[in-house]
């Protein structure tokens, strides 16, 4: 995915490792079939939606991890239990951090399922 405008100034003040997980997983959902993605410096956040499903998800990037929100999360399929935010009442969002592998399979999943429940 190419560089969305103002991507660089969500990320630039986060450290170096957080910034590189959080393109990473940019470049992850934002290269999947039907998603355009937006940042959204208000939220502080890239929010990714589809023509039909609408708001899918979103990557928040903090200073000691990376977010994956999913708008609808609470009736996703979770067989790997990734998932958090059980208080939540629709949303549920995964957690990954700097040096661990970024789930991608899992996630590919997710993001598919978000898509085909609500297009």
């Amino acid at each position: 995915m190419q560089d969305l405008p103002g991507l660089s100034d969500l990320l630039d003040p986060l450290p170096d490792e957080i910034g590189a997980l959080a393109r990473d997983l940019i470049g992850l959902v934002g290269g999947m079939p039907g998603l355009t993605g937006k940042v959204m410096s208000g939220w502080r956040s890239v929010n990714f939606r589809h023509a039909r499903a609408g708001h899918v998800c979103a990557v928040f990037p903090y200073a000691d991890r990376v977010s994956l929100y999913f708008e609808h999360g609470r009736v996703l399929a979770d067989p790997e239990g990734l998932l958090m935010g059980e208080e939540l009442k629709k949303g549920r969002f995964l957690r990954l951090y700097p040096g661990a592998s970024i789930p991608e399979a899992a996630i590919y999943v997710l993001v598919s399922e978000a898509i085909a429940l609500f297009a």
